[in-house]
């Protein structure tokens, strides 16, 4: 009888058993989740093969303020769909490892104008290398017109909710 029949493999570790799902597999969020996982773990990968330490949120933000100068935190956190308090520590963060700054608005001083520092747009080119690397990766399963259907149904799932 082989290993695996008897619930491990040849090198010892355990076997991966077909689980029944049930309905998990016919619901919408359960594959977006697991395909977002798998995703994920994809742009981690990459990132850590190139000895870069970057998340797909962090990565969202940078381009977000690099293409919208002068942005306030406010701003960013409803492009970015989270709140105020969520979104401190990642500037934080991201401002603590020289990407970028936080000026007082020249029109309006109660609030934060972000930028890129000259470090963080540097920065920013070689994390959009990676990121069309870890992209083309993602998509290689599809054509370019399935990839553009995809993410077109995916905007349009989002848009409805």
């Amino acid at each position: 009888m082989p290993a695996e029949d008897l619930g491990t493999r040849a090198d010892g570790k355990p076997a991966a058993r077909d689980l029944d799902r049930g309905l998990l597999p016919s619901l919408m969020g359960y594959a977006l989740r697991r395909t977002q996982s798998a995703v994920f773990a994809d742009f981690a990968a990459t990132f850590a093969a190139a000895g870069e330490a970057l998340t797909p949120g962090e990565f969202g933000l940078l381009v977000l303020v690099d293409r919208n100068a002068g942005l306030s935190q406010m701003a960013l956190a409803r492009a970015l769909g989270i709140d105020r308090s969520t979104l401190v520590p990642i500037l934080d963060r991201l401002q603590g490892r020289g990407l970028l700054v936080r000026r007082r608005s020249p029109t309006d001083g109660r609030t934060h104008a972000l930028a890129l520092t000259p470090f963080g747009v540097k920065a920013l080119a070689r994390f959009a290398k990676l990121v069309r690397l870890h992209e083309a990766r993602v998509a290689s399963a599809l054509s370019t017109a399935e990839t553009r259907l995809l993410i077109e149904l995916l905007e349009k799932v989002r848009a409805s909710l």
